[in-house]
């Protein structure tokens, strides 16, 4: 399993995969589903995009972007997606741990998740186990796809 730099080429696997997690409406704060114009835009509008592929198989990928501007401009903010098929390969790891890297080059000093759901405990033990400090609860900070409201925990780690 590698991980690189996103290609056009896919796309229509990048974009699948992040849909399934938008519409599963546990974990992205997205609504709308991406297609391939929204897509295309999104993924080359993030300060990098990686893709975790095997075999010219998709298997996950991530976006990398600043947090803020200007002052707060030297810390950014990241989303993971994994395609369902291949949960617990630790490729969640893999991209995480490739994230960290590239932000540093990019010239970041903080990785910032804003919105952890606290129920996404294999996000949370895999953020806690690489590092990440958890900054707090935020009570109610996410809306469930089936209307109900969840806690969400932002963590950081200094690059």
């Amino acid at each position: 399993m590698q991980i690189r730099e996103y290609t056009n080429r896919d796309l229509p696997d990048m974009i699948r995969i992040w849909n399934d997690i938008v519409d599963e409406g546990i974990a992205f704060p997205q609504e709308e589903l991406l297609n391939a114009e929204t897509g295309a835009a999104f993924f080359s509008s993030q300060s990098y995009t990686g893709v975790a592929e095997e075999d010219g198989r998709i298997y996950g990928l991530y976006i990398l972007h600043p947090n803020n501007v200007g002052r707060c401009g030297h810390i950014c903010n990241a989303s993971y997606a994994v395609d369902r098929s291949s949960r617990g390969r630790h490729i969640g790891e893999m991209l995480v741990k490739d994230c960290l890297d590239r932000a540093k080059e990019t010239g970041f000093r903080v990785l910032q998740f804003n919105a952890v759901v606290e129920s996404n405990i294999h996000a949370r033990h895999l953020y806690e186990r690489l590092g990440f400090t958890q900054l707090g609860t935020i009570p109610g900070g996410f809306r469930m796809k089936d209307g109900t409201y969840v806690n969400i925990c932002p963590y950081y780690r200094e690059l």
